[in-house]
């Protein structure tokens, strides 16, 4: 019976995941959704509580596989980016689910914990490898990695127009792209605070 519940909870977390990438979570229907795990409604309430609490577990699951498929490593941010490149191009779902995410809880009153302890974990240990001499200080942790969260999906967030403007490009350039955009915000420069200063110092 366990293993039952379990197989039966995978397919209703595959099945939201596609219908969820496809339709958003306002557009998503449980109907379809229990159509296509070959279950019902009534398993989706008992094993989530409701729509949207299948939709956090399915960006749980995503945010849990991507920590582990794609560790950070601070001392190797344009590779980390690369490997999040491979990881979109792998799953497009991933990148389809944090847009209709941010689309539709654009203030984060409820936030995903899993979301927010990834998130602290990386900044953190892109400071610990700062602090030690390991990675440059020309961008604070947190801009650091926004810049570079930023630039490994760039690709996968353009319209379908500009698309087109880069369609014979391979996927390997594009990956090179990528991982040579992050390399160059990592090649020295003023650090934070000195280029803080220096804008105080050019106002007065």
């Amino acid at each position: 019976m366990v293993r039952d519940a379990e197989a039966t909870r995978r397919r209703l977390l595959d099945a939201a995941a596609a219908e969820f990438a496809a339709s958003g979570i306002a557009g998503a229907r449980v109907d379809r959704i229990a159509e296509a795990a070959r279950s019902n409604k009534a398993q989706i309430y008992h094993y989530f509580g409701s729509k949207d609490g299948l939709f956090q577990a399915v960006f749980d699951r995503i945010v849990d596989a991507t920590l582990k498929d794609t560790p950070i490593d601070p001392t190797n941010l344009p590779e980390y980016a690369g490997r999040l490149f491979d990881r979109y191009q792998k799953d497009p779902q991933v990148q389809r689910l944090a847009t209709w995410y941010r689309l539709e809880r654009p203030d984060g009153d409820d936030p995903i914990e899993a979301i927010v302890a990834g998130n602290a974990a990386k900044v953190r240990a892109i400071a610990d490898a700062q602090r030690a001499g390991l990675l440059s200080t020309r961008f604070e942790p947190a801009i650091l990695l926004a810049l570079v969260l930023h630039l490994s999906g760039i690709w996968s967030s353009m319209t379908p127009e500009y698309t087109g403007l880069v369609k014979r490009v391979s996927a390997a350039k594009r990956r090179q792209v990528i991982v040579d955009a992050v390399s160059a915000l990592l090649e020295k420069g003023p650090t934070t605070a000195n280029h803080t200063r220096g804008i105080h110092a050019r106002r007065h």
